[in-house]
């Protein structure tokens, strides 16, 4: 297979699988093993090891896991955002684009196989297919067990993908090649997640927190009771504000995302070499986002929020306008010593890095 049709091999390969498996002491939770629809017990592929002098219990077996994938079981890699960079990455760019949480997990299945049974998601999903091929069979909306035709029943190979909304019961098997292939969920927020911080909000009011009528289950009226507070309460949430649930929406998104680090440790011994004539730029995948908080500049990182004081912001901008800057060009705002602590302390949360 040249460069050029690698397709989503990149992401994650057979070879990767194999190096994961067999190198990496994945621990449940992270990984299992499934097999015409059920979960295999975890003891028949972990095990217990010890580092240092602790236990550490639900090690992957790699050769009790080969052994079972040979019989037919699956390999699931749940997660893998979290620890896989290639797949870190994708799903970063990937939110940043749609504005929504992504996860990623993967799936191994050997020839002629089936890991689950139909079923649906709450939430879309992509298909990438890596290395092999699959036979999909989507069936309509919510016709699970399926009893009409599926809607599509068809392969897919390397470089495809295959995108499933939710609710669309899928299954896929594998017939004589193996197959890896990823499914990227879109874990979208939604209006009901508006409607859950609305009455979050609303739910400190001090009526609402009122208890039922004594006796309410003898009340004959009660149906009638609850109605007119459901008026009320419809009333309350017809007010609550907007721009308070907004800002909670948005910072939750932009303080709970998984930090890409790679070569950080490099930029962390640098630091004693950066100068006015260094060159930075925002890391792959990082992510940063301005705003005014309480006096001070709010600055979402991502994972975490930073506060810095207001009168940094025209630095900060100039950092985020631009693909690349040297320290120098910091200067309209800041004197030597205070653009070189600022980077510093950029890079040390990860957003900056210094260009070789």
């Amino acid at each position: 297979m040249s460069e050029g049709d690698r397709g989503f091999d990149d992401l994650l390969s057979l070879d990767d699988v194999d190096r994961i498996v067999s190198s990496q002491g994945l621990r449940l939770p992270a990984f299992r093993l499934v097999k015409d629809g059920d979960s295999l017990p975890s003891g028949s592929y972990t095990k217990t090891t010890r580092t240092g002098s602790d236990a550490a219990i639900g090690v992957l077996d790699a050769r009790a896991v080969f052994r079972e994938f040979g019989d037919g079981a699956t390999m699931v890699f749940q997660g893998m955002h979290r620890y896989w960079e290639p797949l870190a990455l994708f799903c970063r760019q990937l939110e940043q684009s749609l504005g929504h949480p992504v996860q990623a997990n993967a799936y191994v299945t050997p020839p002629g196989s089936r890991g689950f049974d139909v079923h649906e998601d709450e939430h879309d999903v992509f298909v990438l297919q890596s290395h092999g091929a699959k036979q999909w069979k989507v069936h309509e909306r919510h016709d699970l067990p399926p009893t009409r035709p599926a809607l599509i029943d068809s392969a897919i190979g390397p470089g495809d993908s295959l995108y499933i909304p939710a609710g669309f019961p899928h299954s896929a098997s594998t017939q004589d090649d193996a197959s890896v292939h990823i499914t990227v969920g879109i874990l979208s927020l939604t209006w009901a997640t508006v409607l859950n911080e609305a009455v979050t909000l609303t739910s400190r009011d001090l009526t609402v927190n009122e208890p039922l009528p004594l006796r309410f289950a003898d009340k004959n009226d009660l149906g009638q009771i609850v109605e007119e507070r459901l008026t009320e309460i419809g009333a309350l949430l017809a007010k609550a504000d907007a721009d308070i649930i907004t800002e909670r929406l948005r910072r939750r998104f932009l303080t709970t995302r998984q930090p890409v680090l790679r070569g950080q440790i490099h930029q962390m011994l640098s630091l004693d070499d950066l100068a006015d004539e260094s060159v930075v730029q925002k890391r792959e995948g990082a992510m940063c986002a301005l705003s005014s908080a309480d006096g001070e500049l709010s600055v979402l990182l991502g994972d975490r929020e930073l506060r810095l004081p207001a009168w940094l912001r025209p630095a900060m901008q100039s950092v985020l306008d631009h693909e690349q800057l040297p320290v120098s060009q910091l200067a309209p705002y800041l004197d030597e010593p205070g653009r070189i602590v600022l980077v510093r302390r950029l890079i040390v949360e990860g957003l900056l890095e210094v260009v070789e």
